[in-house]
């Protein structure tokens, strides 16, 4: 699967990104356009997943609500916010 824009293109263009920001965005965007109708509903569920795991204690949250936060952390980075 080919991703819209690839990391190594993120990479320069945001410096600022991790290793770990990268996979992150790697992994979340293949899930969200491995099933093209519902691609919407899908990054809507791992947004709020992610804003609601950034309130929870790092050690209760799961695996994917880890994955959520981490990708809303490079988003954030390739938006110019830091948080």
């Amino acid at each position: 699967m080919s991703l819209p824009v690839d990391p190594e293109r993120l990479r320069t263009q945001f410096p600022a990104l991790t290793d770990d920001d990268l996979a992150a965005y790697v992994e979340v965007t293949k899930r969200v356009l491995g099933d093209p109708h519902a691609k919407g509903k899908a990054m809507r569920a791992i947004l709020e997943s992610g804003r609601a795991g950034r309130a929870k204690p790092a050690a209760s949250l799961t695996a994917d609500e880890r994955l959520h936060v981490r990708y809303l952390a490079a988003v954030d980075k390739m938006q110019g916010r830091v948080s």
